[in-house]
Order: C-alpha cells, then structure tokens, then sequence
C-alpha cells in the first residue's frame, strides 16, 4: 500500500497538493500518449526511409561495382590489342627500316656503278675527240710509213733508191 504523507485525511492518505498533482501529471500524460505515439510514428518512417536509402545505396553501389568491373574488363583488353598492336607496328617499322637500308645499300652500289660507268664513258670521249682531231696527222703519217715500207720492200727486192729524201715530214719529228 501507498504510504501516507503527514497531514493527510482522505483520499487514500494523499493531500490535496498530491492529488492535484497526481491529477495534472494523468492530465500531461494522457496529452502526450498522441505525442508519443507521433513520435513513434516519426521514428518509424525515419527508420523505413533510411532503409530504403540503404537498399537504393546497395543497390547503386552494386551497379557501380559491376560497371566499374566491366570498365576495367574493356581496359585490359583495349591494354591487351594496343599492346598488341604496338608490336605488330614496331615489327613492321624494323621491316620497313631493313628493307630501307637494304635499298640504300643498292642505291650506292649503283651509284658508284653509274659513276664508273660515267667515267669510262668520258674517257672514251677524250680518246674519240682525240682521234678524230689528230685523224688527218695520223692519216699522213700511216702514208708516209706505208711508203716507206714499199720503198723498203723495193730495196730489199733490188731496187736502188739513192736515199733521197721527199718534203714529207713523220711523227717522229725527222
């Protein structure tokens, strides 16, 4: 049983500044039971809206996992055919570089093919304006020698040529 406080009467031992607060204190709390039960309503609609944020976020993170997967999937194999793709290019330049080096080569050795062959060609130009601009001196002398081979042929056959000597000059310088 409750106990009584000192100067009660009635009531079940309680004063009337007990009863009345005791009354006020029912009052406030059968006002706030529709606060409290807003409140647990609040809560609760917190607690649904948070768990669907966390279900949206879970679901967002996994797209963004799997988008992030498949990213790096497309790059390794993009790494992969560029990679691959280099060395099909740097073994076409050593091709090329090979086969560049290779016509050089070859373009030397004609060059220096048509340099000799320019150089001959000059030479037997020299000799050609050379004959031809001593042609009539050598004319001359091949008469004068042939003449003289008959004139010697004469002798040893019997002939008597009394070494007389003609206006005709030689090569020789006689």
């Amino acid at each position: 049983m409750p106990r009584a406080e000192k100067g009660s009467t009635r009531g079940g031992g309680l004063s009337s500044r007990a009863r009345a607060a005791r009354a006020s204190s029912q009052s406030q709390s059968m006002h706030a039971a529709p606060r409290a039960i807003a409140v647990v309503a609040m809560l609760n609609m917190l607690k649904a809206d948070l768990e669907k944020e966390m279900q949206s976020a879970n679901v967002e993170e996994k797209d963004a996992q799997e988008e992030y997967e498949s990213m790096m999937a497309e790059s390794a194999e993009k790494r992969a055919s560029d990679s691959k793709s280099l060395a099909d290019k740097e073994s076409a330049k050593a091709d090329l570089e090979s086969k560049a080096l290779k016509l050089k080569e070859e373009e030397t050795a004609t060059m220096t093919e048509v340099l000799g062959a320019a150089e001959t060609l000059k030479n037997l130009h020299i000799e050609c304006d050379w004959l031809v601009s001593n042609f009539e001196v050598r004319k001359e002398a091949r008469a004068g020698e042939v003449d003289a081979l008959k004139k010697a042929k004469a002798v040893l056959s019997g002939a008597d040529y009394s070494l007389i000597q003609t206006g005709r000059s030689n090569l020789r310088g006689a």
